[in-house]
């Protein structure tokens, strides 16, 4: 009976159309992609370097969008304010890892249900969650300022104080993506190995001591995916800031980040060129962002257990 694989040496001829069928199962994805991302990409650099007509239209104008935006001096508070609501939505990382931590603790009752609860708000409408937090803060009948009055502490106007309408926002938005962060963490808390909490225990080391020592660096690559995806949708959040800071609030100039400086630009002034390298320059923040943090990765995240 003659043998069905070739005989040892024999090279077999490689198909024809082998690159077609790649090019079959590929295409679609890259058609896609480059309708969605590259095009647009394209396009708003090409409109970075015009000017919009009154009716319609684009004159070429160089580099001149992007002067006007640096010499501005509302880029620079809304760079500033994109900055520091980033920096208070990283606070939700610890956070998110020690509710993840209890959650995964073995015999905890109702841990089902928690994990649920945490992750309502996900799936809930950005605009609907701004809206009932609005009415929460809200300094005459809020539901937080009641509260403080029970314990005698007068509350203020969260979203009007200048001084707390940033901080307000940045709590929704921690609420909001926490159940995202917990489920990530709780995934990365289930694949590190008993063996090594066991080990640990054996040598005497107490919870904090595994806790430091075991599972936040075994926990790192959570971590770090985690810091990266807030830290990119932390300056691109604009749906919290248009629903709960109203566009004649006191505290709209301490709250204008990069987003809402491109959304005035590009559809209420019609100033799309200007827009256009706003959006430019805020894309290449978030490259170099994302491109620090993936150096730094290097020192204290641990894929190897």
């Amino acid at each position: 009976m003659p043998s069905s694989t070739s005989a040892p040496g024999v090279r077999r001829k490689p198909l024809r159309d082998s690159g077609w069928w790649a090019l079959i199962f590929i295409g679609p994805t890259a058609i896609g992609l480059a309708a969605f991302y590259f095009w647009p990409i394209l396009r708003t650099g090409y409109l970075s370097l015009t000017q919009s007509g009154a009716f319609g239209g684009e004159s070429w104008v160089g580099f001149n969008n992007f002067v006007q935006l640096f010499t501005t001096p509302d880029f620079m508070v809304a760079a500033g304010n994109s900055a520091l609501f980033t920096g208070i939505s990283l606070v939700g990382i610890p956070i998110a890892i020690v509710i993840a931590s209890l959650l995964n603790t073995p015999g905890l009752r109702g841990r089902s249900f928690y994990r649920v609860l945490y992750f309502i708000p996900v799936v809930t409408m950005p605009a609907a969650i701004a809206l009932v937090w609005a009415f929460i803060y809200n300094g005459d009948y809020g539901i937080l300022n009641q509260t403080l009055g029970l314990f005698g502490i007068r509350g203020t106007s969260w979203l009007s104080n200048p001084s707390t309408a940033l901080l307000a926002v940045a709590v929704v938005s921690i609420w909001t993506t926490i159940g995202t962060n917990i489920v990530i963490f709780v995934a990365g808390l289930q694949g590190i190995p008993t063996s090594l909490y066991e080990a640990a225990n054996l040598d005497g080391a107490g919870p904090a001591r595994r806790f430091f020592s075991v599972t936040l660096p075994l926990l790192s690559p959570s971590v770090f995916f985690v810091s990266v995806i807030t830290v990119i949708s932390s300056l691109q959040v604009f749906d919290l800031f248009y629903v709960m800071i109203a566009p004649l609030n006191p505290a709209r100039p301490t709250t204008m980040t990069i987003v809402s400086l491109f959304y005035d630009a590009g559809f209420v002034r019609n100033e799309r060129g200007f827009a256009a390298a706003i959006a430019l320059v805020l894309m290449v923040i978030i490259l170099i962002l994302t491109a620090i943090q993936f150096r730094l990765q290097r020192r204290w995240v641990h894929y190897d257990y």
